[in-house]
Formats: C-alpha cells, structure tokens, sequence
C-alpha cells in the first residue's frame, strides 16, 4: 500500500522543509512522527483536537494533584503532533499547578491549534 503525501512534504519543496515553532503545529515534527502517514497524520491530529476540547474548563476546575496529571497528559500529547506551544504551557502549569493564570494561557494556545488543525484536515 503506498503512503499518503504527508501534509508537510506535500508541496514542492517540502522534503526540504525545517520545523516550523512559529506555527501551532510544527508539521514537519509530525510527519517524521508519523513516518509520512498522511492518514496517520489525519487521525492523530483529530484525536488531539477532540481531547483538548474543554481541557481548559477542566484543568481550571481541578485540583492541584488533577492539574498534574492532566497537564502532563496534554504536555505528552502536544510534543508528540508537534504543538510545541501547547505543550510549554502544559508544562507550565504542570510545575506550578495552583498558578491559574498558566491554565488561562492555555486556552488561546489550544483554540490556535485546533482551528490550525481544522485548516489544514478539510
């Protein structure tokens, strides 16, 4: 069965693309994590999109110990589609849970890499 293009190498050049931490998804890390599966990339992006839905409202609800956790688990999710945004401030709430002002930092993140997500999986 052959690949899918991958979404970073689908256009010309883009075997010579470098990885891209001023976008909310760096698609190159993706691509290497997928090993070019671009149905792969698909779902996993999708996953991610309908995890993160409501994260926030959770995260700000929970106590410092849930804060832990589900931040570690968005942080690991994050790194791994390239949402290197994301997963800085997942981490920042991760080593400072009662801090509610990293949790709130969250939120625009998220909704830049979900309407990202959106964009580019149509």
């Amino acid at each position: 069965m052959a690949l899918q293009a991958s979404m970073a190498f689908a256009s010309p050049g883009g075997e010579r693309s470098q990885p891209a931490r001023n976008r909310p998804i760096d698609l190159v890390h993706l691509t290497r994590e997928t090993f070019g599966n671009r149905a792969l990339e698909t779902e996993i992006l999708n996953l991610f999109s309908r995890q993160t839905c409501g994260i926030v409202d959770r995260l700000l609800q929970a106590n410092a110990q849930e804060r832990v956790r589900l931040a570690r688990s968005l942080k690991g999710s994050a790194e791994a589609i390239g949402a290197f945004g994301v997963a800085e401030l997942a981490e920042a709430v991760e080593n400072a849970p009662a801090d509610a002002k990293n949790v709130k930092a969250l939120r625009p993140a998220i909704d830049a890499a979900r309407d990202y997500i959106a964009a580019i999986t149509r």
